[in-house]
């Protein structure tokens, strides 16, 4: 028996143990920084931008305690280091927007600001947390929203709302398209707007806050598509990204991390990024902050 108990006991420290350091790296880990490179296929790509690089980050929630600012600001970095060709940030700049947003704008704005200043293009969209909206049954905050939107534009960075914008290479008179969709849940979606603006069979990159909202793309419209809004999980068991804090908290269809894969209309391919901030506690658990690269090649998608 006195065996037994000593067995027991050893087992609890060291279970206790475990758990304590698990909750001391939770707090270290969105601190870190993983580095994502992927190929995409996208038909009819010209051929000036064969080869070109796509930087990708999303999700700075700003604002929230302990917020993830630093990290934000080393994943800009990086990306002004490669020079890619487009810099997408695909929304929640902010986390809870209140009385008195201006300081988390100018931080937001802050951290982007070098973007431009490297003359590097860069767009964006926004996300639920943009708008205050922490669930679907929130009222959307427009005004804090529209607030947000007029700074990035100021600083050189544009906002897209279903709509697209035509990225015309100086050299010939093909031209890729790039598409950005409004937030899922302040109900300011519109596929079919933002795709009306895009020639049939033209190239292009989609760029939505919510992934939900992928599933609206008709086939074929959709070749390259990312997407943030997720966090990955935030805190998951290793290895296995469905299975996340996220899963059992969110009744809706969640894909978390990288392509989503059997999800959307043929010839679709949707990427989702997850982010660099975190929602309600600042823990990042086996789901580390993350920077995407994308190096665009034509053909048909996989």
């Amino acid at each position: 028996m006195k065996n037994t108990a000593q067995k027991l006991k050893y087992t609890a420290l060291g279970l206790g143990g475990i758990i304590t350091l698990l909750i001391i790296w939770s707090f270290i880990e969105p601190r870190t920084l993983n580095t994502e490179t992927e190929t995409a296929n996208i038909p009819n790509l010209p051929a000036d931008w064969e080869g070109k690089q796509v930087a990708q980050i999303t999700d700075f929630q700003i604002g929230l305690w302990g917020d993830n600012r630093g990290t934000a600001h080393r994943s800009v970095a990086k990306i002004v280091e490669a020079k890619p060709a487009l810099a997408l940030i695909s929304g929640d700049f902010l986390y809870h927007p209140g009385e008195n947003i201006k300081p988390e704008i100018e931080t937001a704005v802050d951290i982007v600001r070098p973007l431009v200043e490297a003359g590097i293009p860069t767009y964006a969209v926004l996300g639920n947390h943009d708008y205050g909206m922490s669930s679907k049954k929130a009222q959307p905050k427009t005004g804090e929203a529209e607030r947000l939107e007029t700074a990035l534009e100021a600083a050189g960075i544009e906002v897209l709302e279903n709509e697209a914008v035509e990225l015309r290479s100086p050299d010939n008179n093909e031209s890729l398209y790039l598409v950005g969709v409004g937030s899922l849940w302040a109900n300011r979606d519109n596929v079919d707007k933002a795709l009306s603006e895009v020639p049939d069979s033209s190239p292009r990159i989609v760029m939505m806050h919510n992934p939900d909202t992928f599933e609206q793309f008709p086939a074929n419209t959709a070749p390259l598509s990312v997407a943030g809004h997720t966090h990955g999980g935030q805190v998951r068991i290793p290895g296995t990204p469905q299975w996340s804090w996220l899963r059992f908290t969110q009744k809706d269809k969640v894909y978390a991390d990288g392509w989503a894969r059997g999800y959307g209309e043929p010839s679709n391919r949707l990427y989702v990024n997850p982010g660099i901030g975190m929602s309600i506690v600042p823990i990042r658990l086996f789901c580390p902050p993350e920077l995407t690269f994308f190096t665009l090649q034509s053909g048909a998608v996989n």
